[in-house]
């Protein structure tokens, strides 16, 4: 079935959605100075344009897009394949990816008077690989060449947590390293034991030996938990938070925009592969039920904690946290049992759209506020509504999607997933949703509020309208997936077998 699926029109591209930002990555360190910027840039627009192209492929096929590498099917060879939710995530981290690089090009730019320097050349050239492994993350079709891919995906974003190089960004990203490479021991261990028991990693012939094997081995209850501890050490769920917070807001914007819009996304996305995909129909009421459990700590803890911060980038990271835990109520609404609940999963897939265009916003508009300002302490920042309107207008955007208000693709991916507890008779996850989106609104009124407060204001150097314009877009695209057409939320079904619509 699998050297069938091969030959499916435009299978081709995804392998150049690896590849393109790969050789953009290798040229950049090549090339050096300031020719890896634009070498980075000029690559952003394709790259788009391949995800974009992918997606429609998926859409009009109605089926996933299928590459046999080198044509050796699987056990032996290696598959990419493109769902409904693998073809979305590609053009999100392509939007993400290029605004925060266009957003970058000030702060990351090599001085007219250096060759070469190295804060820049880091940057594009890891920006760029973070992109490849993203993109890797999201078409793998064996589990260790995704462990592989997750490994490329931490590698290019640890460093750039501490760019700059100051003590404090050297110990965050420390700390992320250590929770990042203790989940891949997990995940390492999990995917041998898998391999043990079923002599393949490749995800759809794992998934046919697991339905075929007349009794579940306890190894593969084992290596699920094992993979999913490690995964969401990964993803930073409660509680396995401690690294996310300093390192997402020590980080410079454009890679604190990244990190909390996609990289964490890249873990949750297998997460929900090994349990949708994998093992489905396997995953127990109660396992789900603690996924579920993990997911409402996030909301309230990471809530109440962003209401406590007193700099504006921790109140987004906490923000993160909490947004996070939304993610993981689609398992116990529509992992427990076959076929599964489409509108759970519909939520789950929305919350991960919406929630990476309204971060990537927040975390850029705080970008924009500390350098105009030279600080991004809360407190002092009465009056920033008239000095800077748009970029607190488009904080403000991504804020209301981040609530839940209409007509936000926050709003879409929280109705969702409170029309699953309704239909799944699980009303008190309901309360969890509920509750976490008047939090948010405590959280973003705090900022919002004193912003809007005719006040005098020291502003150092305004911001750039380019600049201001990529932040109001990307919370126009988190307020726009509101809308999103039927058709849309039928992609996102795209390579699920067994769904309730």
């Amino acid at each position: 079935m699998a050297l069938a699926l091969a030959t499916n029109p435009g299978g081709y591209l995804l392998v150049l959605a690896i590849v393109l930002p790969v050789v953009g990555m290798l040229l950049s360190l090549v090339a050096g100075g300031r020719n890896a910027e634009r070498i980075a840039l000029a690559l952003m627009p394709a790259g788009l344009g391949i995800a974009l192209v992918i997606a429609f492929g998926v859409w009009r096929e109605q089926a996933p897009l299928v590459y046999i590498l080198g044509g050796w099917a699987p056990p032996l060879g290696i598959a990419l394949r493109a769902d409904g939710f693998s073809a979305v995530m590609l053009v999100t981290a392509a939007l993400v990816v290029a605004a925060a690089g266009y957003f970058a090009r000030p702060l990351f730019a090599t001085p007219p008077q250096r060759a070469e320097a190295r804060a820049p050349l880091a940057f594009w050239t890891l920006l760029q690989g973070l992109w490849a492994a993203l993109n890797m993350v999201f078409l793998g079709g064996d589990l260790f060449n995704l462990y592989v891919a997750l490994e490329l995906l931490t590698f290019a974003a640890v460093p750039l947590v501490c760019l700059d190089g100051r003590p404090e960004t050297l110990r965050a990203a420390l700390r992320y390293l250590l929770f990042a490479l203790i989940g891949s021991v997990f995940y390492l261990l999990g995917a041998a034991l898998l391999y043990g028991s079923y002599g393949t990693l490749d995800i759809v012939l794992l998934a046919e030996g697991i339905r075929a094997a007349p009794v579940v081995a306890p190894a593969t209850f084992a290596a699920g938990g094992l993979m999913t501890a490690g995964l969401l050490a990964k993803t930073a769920l409660f509680p396995l938070h401690l690294w996310l917070p300093p390192a997402h807001a020590n980080a410079p914007a454009p890679a604190s925009a990244v990190l909390s819009a996609l990289v964490v996304k890249g873990s949750f996305f297998l997460v929900v592969r090994l349990w949708f995909d994998v093992m489905p129909g396997l995953a127990s009421d109660a396992a789900m039920g603690l996924l579920g459990a993990l997911g409402s700590g996030a909301i309230l803890f990471g809530s109440v904690l962003a209401l406590r911060q007193r700099r504006l980038k921790l109140l987004i990271a906490y923000s993160t946290i909490a947004q996070v835990g939304y993610l993981f109520l689609m398992f116990p609404l529509a992992a427990g049992s076959e076929p599964w609940n489409g509108q759970a999963w519909n939520g789950g897939v929305m919350q991960a759209l919406s929630h990476a265009f309204a971060k990537a916003s927040m975390f850029l508009a705080a970008g924009l506020v500390a350098e105009s300002l030279g600080h991004d302490r809360i407190a002092d920042l009465r009056g920033i509504g008239h000095a800077m309107p748009m970029t607190l207008f488009a904080f403000g955007l991504g804020g209301l999607s981040l609530m839940g208000l209409p007509p936000s693709g926050g709003f879409t991916a929280k109705w969702l997933l409170l029309q699953a507890t309704v239909e799944g008779g699980q009303w008190f996850w309901a309360a969890i949703v509920l509750c976490g989106g008047l939090l948010a609104g405590g959280y973003v009124y705090r900022v919002v509020a004193p912003a809007l407060a005719a006040s005098p204001l020291d502003v150092r150097a305004s911001p750039s309208r380019g600049r201001e314009g990529i932040v109001l877009a990307l919370a126009i695209a988190a307020l726009l997936l509101g809308f999103a057409p039927p058709g849309f939320l039928g992609l996102l079904q795209v390579g699920r077998a067994a769904i309730v619509p």
